[in-house]
């Protein structure tokens, strides 16, 4: 049925209960004919002819349009603002199960913005979760829909970030360059840098740095054009995972100390908790000298990961990174600790950071000579990269196995962990 029709048979069903004729609504400032026409949904109301009648028949406004009464409305909203709130403050399961409880409200079928809204927020939840089949099913059906143009880029986003975080960087290029690329293009917005800051990313992951760097340079632009702080923030990261890629690591510590200023002044905890993380673990690159500095850093971090809406993976980048930083000071029982959690909040075989996990655990049990568990994990990194799509990322990991598992005198095994790392660069 047609909303005309919708609304049409709304307006019939009441006056039926009210008791009363067409003729008798319509009266004195319709005709009954007009009715008549209205309710066989041959007619569209005015919203002025909607808000009398809906005053004639003793009813609200909402639910002649939406099938809705003020009262389920309100119960709506307020169900879905408490939502978003579980959201922000990092209580993930909470939110999904309340996005996932609200969509079950059969009054939410006939309003089309607040069920885009909470099928969205369902789909953040899901990703924060861990859940990356079910956000990315659920942003494909919304992706499918009719929206507003901010929405729209919206949901291109988050759909471009799960698929980047499921390694599936095929598929995150081609959304985000087909709202990016060509003359169709919208004029740039944050969201619109955002979008392009993880597309950006995809390139990267992939090993397309020349666009990547004509990329970066022309967000930086857009950037500064625009001069809002999300905007700023965005493309100066993605600046430094450029200059970082490209061997610049103190470029690129410019670029990130500058996006981490600005965060601090206008982000959200969320976002400033991301921010800090990757600016520790750039510093971890750029000046290995201050791990012991970096790593009482990381150790905050993983606390401020706890209180916000971070999602598994982002707590499974913290506690590597911490991992990492206490491999690098000595202390390797807390590096065995740090690098079973994250490796525990990753999805089984599903991320390149898992390989990481056990590619750290394999040199920790191989620097206290326990061969046997790192020949294991040297094995299990293999589990994890199998799996998933060649590109730069992997290729450093295998290359990495590979030093390790030499060294562990597995000489054939390391053979081939070498032919995957280039393999993975396309040699």
């Amino acid at each position: 049925m047609t909303t005309s029709d919708l609304v049409g048979l709304r307006i019939k069903t009441v006056r039926r209960q009210r008791g009363l004729s067409q003729a008798q609504l319509a009266h004195p400032e319709l005709s009954d004919s007009y009715v008549s026409l209205i309710e066989s949904g041959k007619r569209t109301p005015t919203p002025a002819v909607l808000e009398l009648l809906a005053q004639k028949l003793d009813c609200s406004l909402s639910y002649l349009i939406n099938g809705v009464t003020a009262e389920q409305m309100e119960d709506i909203e307020l169900a879905l603002g408490y939502a978003r709130l579980a959201l922000e403050n990092g209580e993930v399961n909470e939110a999904r199960t309340r996005f996932a409880e609200l969509l079950a409200n059969n009054n939410l079928t006939g309003l089309t913005t607040l069920r885009q809204d909470t099928e969205f927020g369902l789909a953040l939840a899901a990703e924060a979760c861990g859940n990356l089949n079910e956000a990315i099913s659920i942003l494909l059906k919304l992706h499918g829909e009719e929206l507003a143009p901010e929405r729209r880029i919206e949901i291109a986003m988050a759909l471009c970030r799960a698929y980047l975080s499921s390694e599936r960087l095929s598929e995150a290029v081609e959304v985000g360059e087909r709202m990016l690329v060509g003359n169709g293009r919208l004029p740039w917005t944050d969201h619109l840098v955002e979008l392009a800051a993880t597309l950006l990313s995809a390139y990267l992951e992939r090993g397309d740095l020349l666009r990547a760097r004509q990329f970066a340079g022309e967000l930086l632009n857009a950037a500064d054009a625009l001069g809002t702080p999300r905007s700023i923030v965005a493309a100066n990261w993605m600046a430094t995972n450029v200059a970082s890629f490209t061997g610049h690591e103190q470029e690129a510590l410019s670029f990130a100390e500058r996006a981490m200023a600005v965060q601090l002044e206008n982000g959200n905890p969320r976002g400033i908790a991301r921010m800090r993380l990757a600016l520790l673990s750039q510093r971890l690159r750029a000046r290995p000298a201050d791990a012991p500095a970096i790593r009482d850093g990381l150790r905050a971090a993983v606390v401020e990961f706890e209180q916000t809406s971070t999602s598994n993976i982002d707590r499974a980048r913290v506690h590597v990174a911490l991992a990492c930083a206490e491999y690098m000071t000595g202390n390797l029982d807390e590096a065995v600790e740090h690098a079973t959690i994250g490796k525990s909040l990753l999805p089984e075989f599903g991320h390149v950071l898992g390989a990481e996990a056990n590619l750290l655990l394999g040199r920790v049990y191989g620097a206290v000579g326990r061969s046997a568990e790192a020949a294991e994990r040297g094995a299990s990194v293999r589990d994890w990269l199998t799996p998933l799509p060649d590109s730069r990322r992997s290729a450093s990991t295998w290359y990495a196995t590979a030093e390790t598992i030499e060294q562990l005198g597995d000489l054939d095994g390391a053979v081939e962990a070498y032919q995957r790392a280039v393999a993975c660069v396309g040699l």
